[in-house]
C-alpha cells in the first residue's frame, strides 16, 4: 500500500475509531518473536512505542516484562489500559521519559509512523546500554483472487483515492525485508547502535467471510472513504468471498529487525 503524505496523516490517526474491533482482529504476534525479545533484553523493562491496544505489551507482559506504553491515540490507549497495560499518552518523538531508562524498545506495527530522523535518537536517550531495539511488522497478503476482489471494490467505489493496492505476498515481503534494513541502517549510522539482525516467523491462518470483513474494516484504506463508499466495498468483497466458498486460508509473515545500544 503507497499513499501520498496527506493520506498518510489521515491513515495514522484512523486506527482508535474502533479499538476494540481493531483488538479482536489484528493478528498476535508469534511467541518465537516474543521470546526473541525477552531473551535479548539485558532486563525486564520494555517500552513500546505505539502500542496501539496493547496486542504486544500485553504478550511481554505475560512473559515477565515490565511494559510501559506510549500511544499518541488516546482512544487506543484508553483500550490498552483497560486490559492493564501503563500507557502515556504522546507522540513517541515528543514523549518526555523523564529520566527512565529501559532495557528494551519495540515497535509492533508502529515504527513507520514515527519520525526517521528523530525516532532513533529518542531511542538511544531512553535505552540502557547493552539495551535492544525491535521493530516488528505483519506482512500479509490474502490469495490473489481475494485480493484483486478487494482491490476492484476499492476502485469501484473511490477511484480517485491516491493509493496503491494489490501487492503480491512476493512483493510485500520484499518491500517489508528491504524496510526493516532500512531501519537497521538507519540506528547503526547513528553511532549509537550495532548489530543490525532480521528477525522473521510465518504462520498460517484461516478467514471466514464474516471475520475478513471484520478485519477488513480496521485496514488504514476505509479511513479514507466515506460511509457509502466502505458499504459498498465490503458489500462487493462479502459477496465474491461467498462466491468463492465462504471463507480461505492464507499465510502470515512476522518480520522484525533488532539492533543493539552500544
Amino acid at each position: 500500500m503507497t499513499v501520498d503524505k496527506e493520506a498518510a496523516d489521515r491513515l495514522a490517526l484512523s486506527f482508535g475509531a474502533d479499538a476494540a474491533r481493531y483488538d479482536r482482529t489484528r493478528p498476535a504476534y508469534p511467541d518465537v518473536l516474543v521470546r526473541k525479545i525477552v531473551s535479548a533484553s539485558p532486563g525486564p523493562r520494555v517500552l513500546d512505542v505505539g502500542c496501539g491496544t496493547g496486542v504486544l505489551s500485553r504478550p511481554l507482559r505475560a512473559a515477565g516484562c515490565e511494559v510501559l506504553g506510549v500511544e499518541p491515540d488516546e482512544r487506543m490507549a484508553g483500550f490498552a489500559r483497560g486490559t492493564g497495560v501503563a500507557v502515556e499518552v504522546a507522540k513517541f518523538e515528543t514523549w518526555d521519559p523523564a529520566g527512565r531508562e529501559f532495557d528494551a524498545v519495540v515497535a509492533g506495527q508502529s515504527w513507520h509512523w514515527v519520525d526517521a530522523e528523530a525516532g532513533p535518537r529518542h531511542v538511544a536517550r531512553v535505552l540502557r546500554p547493552g539495551g535492544v531495539f525491535v521493530a516488528l511488522w505483519h506482512v500479509y497478503a490474502p490469495p490473489e483472487p481475494i485480493e484483486q476482489a478487494f482491490t476492484d471494490a476499492f476502485r469501484k467505489v473511490a477511484p480517485d483515492v491516491p493509493i496503491r493496492l494489490g501487492q503480491s505476498r512476493e512483493e510485500a515481503l520484499r518491500a517489508y525485508r528491504e524496510g526493516c534494513a532500512r531501519t537497521g541502517e538507519a540506528f547503526v549510522a547513528t553511532g549509537a547502535f550495532s548489530g543490525a539482525e532480521q528477525w522473521a516467523a510465518s504462520w498460517d491462518h484461516t478467514y471466514t467471510t464474516a471475520e475478513y470483513l471484520d478485519l477488513v474494516r480496521t485496514m488504514g484504506p476505509l479511513a479514507l472513504l466515506n460511509a457509502e463508499q466502505v458499504d459498498g466495498l465490503l458489500d462487493d468483497v462479502g459477496s465474491a468471498l461467498d462466491a468463492a466458498g465462504g471463507r480461505f486460508e492464507t499465510r502470515y509473515d512476522t518480520l522484525a529487525v533488532a539492533v543493539t545500544r552500544g
